[in-house]
C-alpha cells in the first residue's frame, strides 16, 4: 500500500481527489496540504464528508512532508513549479493536474501561459499522461505525469484514434468544444455566477485558450499537420465537457475501416465507450467514462464525445495514472459493481 499527498485540496478538483483517496483500496493514508485553508479541517471544508472520510486537518503547503510515496497536485497554473522540482528531486512520483509540465517546450509557456518556466528540464521526462492512450509500459521508471486537461482529454480521446490511422486524408478539422463552470475553478467571478449563466451559453477565449497547443502537440506526434481551430463555450451547467469535432477529409469515408480503428484502439478500455448515438453529459457525469459517438456522411466526419470534466478530465484520470504507475488495475478506486452494472454502450 502506498501514502499520498494532495497539494492544493480545498478547490473543486481536489475534493474530487479526497473522494478516489478515501476509498482506494491501495492507499493506506493520505495527507491534504493548502495555503489559505492550512489548519482547518476536511469536514470544515466539505460538510458532506462527515461520516464518509477521516477529519484530517489541512496541513501547510509551506511545510510538505517528503515521506509519502505519491503527491497530486492540484494548484492553478503556474504553482506547481514551485514543488514540482525537489518533489521529484527527491524521487517522489508527482502527478500535476496544471498546465505547468504538459508542454514540451519552454517557450510555449511564455506564448500562451504568459510566465517564464523555471524547471523546464523536467518536461522532456515527465509523461503526458492521456491514460486511455499511453500503454502500460510507459509509466515503467516515471516520476513525473502531466495529468491532461480537461478539453484536451475530452477532444483527445475523440480524435486520436483517427488521425492515427488516416492523418494523411484530413483537409481540415475543427473542434467546438463546451464546459460547465465548474472549468473556471472555485474562485468568485461575477461571469460564473447563476445569475449570469441561467438559460445563457457563452464562447469564450476564442483562437487564444491555453488548451488549444496541448491539443495539437498531441496531434502532430501522430502525423497531423492539416489547418485545426478551436472553440471553447460555456454552458449553463456545473460540470461536464461535451466536444464536437468536425473532420473534412479529401474523399469518401469508409465507416468500418473507421470503427474498426476506433475498436482496436478502445477495445481494452475501462472507461471509454463508443456509442451507437452521439453521447449526453448526463451518461458521463459523476463518472471516468468518456463516450464516443462518430458518424460518417461522405467525405465529412463529425465525432461527438463527453465526460465530467472534474472527474475524467482532472482528478479521475489523475488516479488512473497513479493505478498504471503501479501496474494496478486502472479502475481501482474509479469503478464499482454497480457502475460495471449499467456501462453497456446504448
Amino acid at each position: 500500500m502506498i501514502s499520498v499527498g494532495i497539494i492544493g485540496g480545498s478547490g473543486y478538483t481536489g475534493k474530487k481527489l479526497i473522494q478516489f483517496c478515501n476509498i482506494h483500496k491501495e492507499i493506506s493514508s493520505y495527507k491534504v496540504y493548502g495555503s489559505k485553508t492550512a489548519g482547518e479541517t476536511v469536514h470544515s471544508l466539505f460538510p458532506d464528508f462527515v461520516g464518509i472520510t477521516k477529519n484530517i486537518a489541512i496541513e501547510s503547503v509551506d511545510n510538505i512532508d517528503l515521506d509519502l510515496d505519491v503527491y497530486f497536485i492540484a494548484l492553478p497554473h503556474g504553482e506547481a513549479l514551485k514543488y514540482v522540482p525537489k518533489l521529484v528531486g527527491n524521487g517522489k512520483k508527482v502527478i500535476d493536474l496544471g498546465g505547468d509540465y504538459r508542454l514540451d517546450f519552454e517557450e510555449l509557456y511564455i506564448d500562451w501561459y504568459k510566465f517564464t518556466h523555471t524547471s523546464s528540464y523536467l518536461l522532456k521526462s515527465k509523461l503526458y499522461g492521456l491514460a486511455d492512450i499511453v500503454p502500460q509500459e510507459k509509466y515503467n521508471n516515471v516520476n513525473l505525469i502531466a495529468n491532461p486537461g480537461c478539453y484536451p482529454t475530452a477532444t483527445l480521446l475523440s480524435l486520436l484514434p483517427f488521425i492515427t490511422n488516416f492523418a494523411e486524408d484530413i483537409l481540415t478539422v475543427s473542434t467546438v468544444a463546451y464546459s460547465g463552470t465548474s472549468g473556471a475553478g472555485k474562485s468568485a467571478k461575477s461571469e460564473y455566477l447563476l445569475t449570469e449563466m441561467a438559460g445563457n451559453a457563452r464562447a469564450y477565449n476564442v483562437n487564444k485558450h491555453r488548451h488549444q497547443p496541448e491539443i495539437l502537440q498531441a496531434l502532430y506526434k501522430q502525423g497531423f499537420h492539416s489547418p485545426f481551430s478551436f472553440t471553447t463555450h460555456l454552458l449553463p451547467a456545473a460540470v461536464g465537457i461535451y466536444a464536437t469535432s468536425s473532420v473534412h477529409l479529401k474523399e469518401k469515408a469508409d465507416i468500418n475501416k473507421i470503427t474498426d480503428a476506433y475498436q482496436a484502439v478502445y477495445e481494452n478500455s475501462k472507461f471509454v465507450r463508443l456509442r451507437e448515438v452521439p453521447p449526453q453529459l448526463s451518461w458521463v457525469t459523476g463518472t471516468n467514462f468518456c463516450d464516443i459517438n462518430i458518424s460518417v456522411e461522405g467525405s465529412t466526419l463529425i465525432i461527438t464525445s463527453a465526460i465530467d470534466n472534474l472527474i475524467k478530465g482532472a482528478a479521475g484520470q489523475a488516479i488512473q495514472n497513479m493505478n498504471k504507475l503501479y501496474g494496478w488495475d486502472e479502475g481501482l478506486g474509479l469503478i464499482t459493481k454497480e457502475v460495471e452494472s449499467v456501462s453497456v454502450c446504448q
